[in-house]
C-alpha cells in the first residue's frame, strides 16, 4: 500500500503552495519508502509515498486517464485488477502501466461517480475530474485504509494519516475529549471522530464531493454512502440440513479471495495465532501456491497467553517455516511510544504494541506483505459476547425485548457507574442491547472513575454512542445475533482491528496487511448464512468456518476453542516502569493536561506498581493503560513537556528457521 494526503482549495482557484504538500508527504515516509509523486493544479496539491507491490517499474502516481482529463493518487490494492484491466480494454481503453491504481482512472470514465462501487479491494482514493472540476476522496467499504480530513475556512487538508494533516503547519492540534470518550468506550475510534477537535475520518463505505463552483465561491464538501453491510430478514437467510454445498460455495469464494491476495510483485508471507481463523488463511494460500508460506507467530508469555504451541502444531502439519518473536511485558511497554506515535491516538489493548513488532520483525526479514485472519470473527460471531448475548434470548417471547431490560440490570450489577436511563438510551439509539454493549460498559466504567470533571464537564450528556450512525429500522428486520455483527462491523472492525491492530502497526514498519474474510463476495455470503452456521448452539462458535477449514487443516488446528489474543495489561508499564512512564504518571505531568483526575489515578497506579493489582479488575487496568497511552499521545502531538522518550528500544527476541535471515524485499 501506500499513503496519500493533499490540499483542496474550496474556491478552485489557488493551487496550494508544493512545500507544504511536500512536508505533509514526508510525514508519511515509513507508509511509502519507495518513492514519491506529485499532483498541483489550480484548486488541488496531491501527494503519494508509495510502497511498491505491484507495477514495480511503471507504477508511479499520480495516473491519469489517456487524454489526462482525470487524475488519482491512491493507497492500497485493487485485487481483480488483471481482470478489470481486461474488460476495460475490451471497450477500447488504453493502458500505459502494469500497476492495479490504472484501472480506477478508465472505471471513473465508465462509471463516473458510482466509481467507488467498482473498486474492489482496500482503498483510500483522490481522485480529480478536471473537465467537471470536482474531486473526490473515497474509502474502502469496511475501513482498511485510513483516510482523515479537516477544513480550515476555504481549505481542505486530507492524509491518510492525521500526521499528514498536521505537517501543514495549517491544521493546529485541538483535543478534543469526545474522542478520548470513544477510546475508553470502544477500545478505538470508530466513527468519523477522532483525538483531535476538527479533524474526522472518512466512514468505511463513503466518499466526499467537492465539485467548484462556477462562481468561485467555496464549494460544499458532500458525503455520499456507496456501500453497507446487509444481511436477510430474519427467517430468509440461507440454510440447509446438509451444508455440503454451501461449504463449497463458500470455500471456492475464499480461495479465489485468497488468490487474488497472493498477487504481488513481491514475496507474501502469513500471520498465524494459534485460532483457526489465520491458520485457513495460511493453508488455502500454501495450497493454492503449491508451497507453504513463511509465517509469523507471537509469543506473549503468560498463562493463558501464549499461543505458541498452538501456532507451531499449525506451521509444522503445513510445512511452514515459523518465525516466532517473544513479546513480553518489556518489549511492549517499550514500544508503546512507537505505538502511540503511529497510531495518531491513545491505545488501550496492549496487544496491539505486539502486532508492531511482529511487523517490524516482517519487514527486517525483507518482506512487503502478510496475509491476516482478521474479520473472521464478525463475520462468524467468534467472540464471547456473542455467546454470553445468545443466551439471554429465549426471553424475548412474542416479539418482546425482555432481554435488553435483563441486561441492563446486568450491565449495571457489574458496574453501576451509568443509570439504568443511560443504559435505555444507548441502547434505543443502537436499536437494541447488542452483544458489544456489556464489554463496552465495562470498558467505559474507567472513564467514570478516572476522567477530570473538567472533562466530564466537557462531555456534558454525550456518550460515544451519538456518534455510531446506523440504520436502526433496517436492523430491527434482522436476526438478533446478525445485529450484533453489524455493529461490530462499524465499530469494532474498523476502530480497532483495521487500524490499531491493522493498517498503522504494518504500515508503521512499510508492510501491507491483507484479509482474505474481508473480501466484498466472503462478507456477503456469509451475512447470508443462517446464524445457526455462525453460532451452533451456545459454545460453537465459527462452526460453519470450522467445518470449511477441517478440509485443509487437521481437526486439532480446526476445531480448537478460540481464545482471545491478549497480552499483559498496566503491569507492563506499572512494574518496575521505565522512566518515560514515571514522567508521564507524575503527579506534575497529569496535573498539566488536566485530562484525568489525578488522585484517583495515582491511587491505583501506585497499586500495581505495588503487587497490589489483584485489587483491580482487568478494565480498569485497561483504563490505566489509556490513561497513559493519552498522556504519551499527548507528549508527542500537543507539544510535549511531560517526559523524556527513550532514543534506543533492544528489539525483542526472535526464533527465525534455520538459514533465514535478513534480505531485500523482491529479491
Amino acid at each position: 500500500m501506500c499513503g496519500i494526503a493533499g490540499i483542496i482549495d474550496l474556491t478552485g482557484k489557488r493551487q496550494p503552495e508544493q512545500a507544504v504538500v511536500r512536508r505533509m508527504a514526508d510525514a508519511l515516509l515509513h507508509r511509502g519508502p519507495d518513492e514519491d509523486g506529485y499532483l498541483f493544479r489550480p484548486g488541488i496539491g496531491f501527494a503519494n509515498r508509495r510502497l511498491s507491490i505491484v507495477g514495480l517499474g511503471d507504477g508511479s502516481q499520480p495516473i491519469f486517464n489517456e487524454d489526462g482529463s482525470v487524475g488519482v493518487v491512491y493507497n492500497g490494492e485493487l485485487f481483480n485488477y488483471p481482470e478489470v484491466k481486461a474488460e476495460l480494454e475490451a471497450k477500447g481503453h488504453v493502458f500505459r502501466t502494469h500497476t492495479d491504481t490504472e484501472i480506477i482512472v478508465h472505471l471513473y470514465e465508465e462509471y463516473g461517480e458510482d466509481v467507488f462501487s467498482h473498486l474492489k479491494g482496500q482503498f483510500a482514493v483522490a481522485l480529480i475530474d478536471f473537465t467537471k472540476r470536482t474531486v473526490f476522496l473515497g474509502r474502502d467499504r469496511v475501513g482498511i485504509c485510513p483516510l482523515h480530513w479537516s477544513r480550515q475556512g476555504d481549505w481542505m487538508y486530507f492524509g491518510s494519516e492525521i500526521k499528514a494533516i498536521l505537517a501543514s503547519g495549517e491544521v493546529q492540534p485541538r483535543f478534543d475529549p469526545r474522542g478520548m470518550d470513544q477510546v475508553f468506550t470502544f477500545f478505538a475510534q470508530g466513527t468519523q471522530r477522532t483525538m483531535f477537535e476538527g479533524i474526522q475520518s472518512v466512514l468505511p463505505g463513503h466518499y466526499l464531493k467537492i465539485a467548484f463552483r462556477a462562481d468561485g465561491k467555496s464549494a460544499e464538501v458532500v458525503e455520499r454512502r456507496y456501500w453497507d453491510i446487509d444481511f436477510p430478514d430474519a427467517g430468509d437467510e440461507v440454510d440447509a440440513a446438509d451444508p455440503t454445498a454451501l461449504i463449497d460455495q463458500f470455500e471456492a469464494l475464499f480461495q479465489r479471495s485468497v488468490s487474488m491476495r497472493l498477487r504481488a510483485d513481491v514475496p507474501v508471507v502469513g500471520y498465524l495465532s494459534g485460532g483457526v481463523d489465520s491458520a485457513y488463511v495460511l493453508a488455502t494460500a500454501s495450497k493454492l501456491r503449491g508451497s507453504p508460506i513463511p509465517s509469523f507467530t507471537i509469543q506473549v508469555p503468560g498463562k493463558g497467553l501464549d499461543e505458541t504451541s498452538d501456532a507451531l502444531f499449525t506451521a509444522r502439519a503445513l510445512g511452514s517455516q515459523p518465525t516466532i518473536l517473544r513479546s513480553d511485558s518489556t518489549v511492549i511497554a517499550n514500544t508503546y511510544p512507537k505505538l502511540i506515535a503511529s497510531t495518531d491516538s491513545p491505545v488501550i489493548d496492549t496487544s496491539c504494541a505486539a502486532l508492531w513488532r511482529l511487523a517490524q520483525e516482517v519487514h527486517d526479514q525483507g518482506y512487503k506483505v502478510a496475509l491476516t485472519g482478521e474479520g473472521s470473527d464478525e463475520a462468524f460471531a467468534g467472540y464471547i459476547w456473542f455467546k454470553l448475548r445468545k443466551l439471554s434470548y429465549f426471553m424475548d417471547v412474542g416479539g418482546t425485548h425482555v432481554s435488553d431490560a435483563v441486561n441492563r440490570m446486568f450491565r449495571i450489577g457489574m458496574a453501576p457507574h451509568m443509570s439504568n436511563a443511560q443504559l435505555k438510551r444507548i441502547d434505543e439509539k443502537m436499536g437494541r442491547a447488542h452483544a458489544q454493549t456489556l464489554i463496552y460498559h465495562l470498558v467505559s466504567q474507567s472513564r467514570a472513575k478516572y476522567f477530570s470533571g473538567d472533562v466530564k464537564a466537557k462531555l456534558g450528556d454525550y456518550t460515544a454512542y451519538d456518534d455510531v450512525h446506523i440504520d436502526t429500522e433496517r436492523m430491527r428486520r434482522w436476526d438478533p445475533l446478525n445485529q450484533s455483527l453489524y455493529y461490530g462491523y462499524k465499530v469494532h472492525l474498523p476502530g480497532l482491528l483495521l487500524n490499531h491492530k491493522g493498517d498503522r502497526v504494518a504500515m508503521a514498519n512499510s508492510v501491507e496487511t491483507r484479509y482474505p474474510f474481508l473480501d466484498e463476495d466472503v462478507v456477503e455470503f456469509v451475512s447470508k448464512l443462517s446464524p445457526r452456521w455462525k453460532l451452533r448452539g451456545m459454545l460453537k462458535d465459527k462452526h460453519f468456518l470450522r467445518l470449511a477449514a477441517s478440509r485443509v487443516l487437521p481437526e486439532e488446528s480446526a476445531f480448537r476453542k478460540k481464545g482471545m489474543f491478549r497480552a499483559p495489561l498496566a503491569e507492563s508499564f506499572f512494574i518496575n516502569p521505565p522512566d518515560y512512564v514515571r514522567q508521564l504518571m507524575s503527579r506534575e505531568s497529569l496535573n498539566r493536561t488536566g485530562y484525568f483526575d489525578t488522585d484517583a489515578v495515582l491511587r491505583d497506579y501506585e497499586a500495581i506498581g505495588a503487587g497490589k493489582g489483584n485489587k483491580i479488575n482487568v478494565f480498569l487496568k485497561m483504563g490505566l493503560t489509556g490513561v497513559l497511552s493519552t498522556q504519551l499521545w499527548h507528549q508527542i502531538y500537543m507539544g510535549g513537556g511531560l517526559c523524556e522518550l527513550p532514543d534506543n528500544v533492544p528489539k525483542p527476541q526472535v526464533d527465525r528457521p534455520e538459514g533465514v535471515g535478513l534480505r531485500k524485499a523482491a529479491a
